[in-house]
């Protein structure tokens, strides 16, 4: 007897696909999501768009019945050394973001530092920092979640779960990327899954491939895609898989596809949900 589908909420980074959100918009229907993910429209980042920027994309979302999955803030890509305030003023913009596009989702990073710099001399100053935006998601009423973005302080499973277990907060979650864990050499499902799975709010869709980083369309390379699409489903995942496929390049604030690309990109992870025996809506 077969086991039953379950049904994920398939989502993507619009940016990817091209500036103008009436394409965003149309390419993820046309690949049959009902959600986006918004880091920048217009080729203006989420936290720098004015109210009357946002209150045009939440309409041409209106009139598509499309549904914004996360803000992709860039809150925490930036140096430690800068005052705390810093990035809450920021995330003040985001959630205002989140308020008018109706997500209940931010993503947010844990902060770069100086090559010189060793990672252990600023742990107390991130979760300073973490615990500092987590105040301001709990009496603004969202859900951060954390990124494991290379070359910032929780790059690597143990730090995260450093971040999440120290703020201590229930609206600072994890939004798992494969991809990035490869990066920095990180085997994603035998070295973070089980430290991170109770954590996990939030999937990102891409791959890379250990020998040269290089990011890949989804199950294509090594970041255990379908292992951890398959555990997912089996310790009852229902959220949302954001794709974010990186394949045309990718820069400090994200990266492009382009729609034939991010196109592949969909019929790649298509495919490894398929094989799992997950859908998506």
């Amino acid at each position: 007897m077969s086991t039953p589908a379950v049904e994920w909420e398939l989502s993507g980074f619009g940016d990817e696909i091209d500036d103008d959100p009436k394409i965003q918009i149309a390419v993820m229907q046309a690949l049959g999501a009902n959600h986006i993910e918004v880091r920048s429209a217009w080729g203006t980042n989420i936290v720098d768009l004015d109210e009357a920027q946002l209150r045009e994309l939440k309409s041409l979302l209106d009139a598509a019945d499309m549904k914004v999955s996360a803000i992709a803030s860039p809150i925490g890509k930036v140096d430690v050394s800068l005052p705390v305030e810093h990035e809450v003023e920021r995330l003040r913009r985001a959630v205002n973001a989140a308020k008018v596009l109706e997500s209940r989702y931010i993503r947010i990073f844990s902060f770069y530092y100086g090559e010189d710099v060793a990672v252990e001399s600023i742990r107390d100053a991130v979760i300073e920092r973490m615990r500092a935006l987590a105040d301001v998601a709990e009496e603004s009423g969202v859900v951060l979640l954390h990124e494991n973005e290379k070359d910032i302080y929780g790059d690597v499973p143990e730090r995260v779960l450093d971040i999440i277990e120290s703020v201590a907060s229930p609206v600072l979650k994890v939004a798992w990327d494969a991809a990035n864990f490869v990066q920095v050499g990180v085997k994603p499902f035998d070295d973070a899954y089980a430290k991170l799975r109770p954590h996990l709010e939030y999937l990102q869709v891409k791959d890379a491939l250990f020998s040269n980083a290089t990011v890949v369309p989804a199950g294509e390379g090594d970041g255990d895609v379908l292992r951890t699409v398959e555990a997912l489903k089996a310790d009852g995942y229902t959220g949302f898989a954001s794709l974010e496929p990186h394949l045309a390049g990718a820069h400090g604030l994200g990266g492009f596809s382009g729609p034939t690309a991010f196109g592949i990109a969909a019929r790649a992870f298509a495919k490894v949900l398929n094989e799992a025996g997950v859908e998506t809506k």
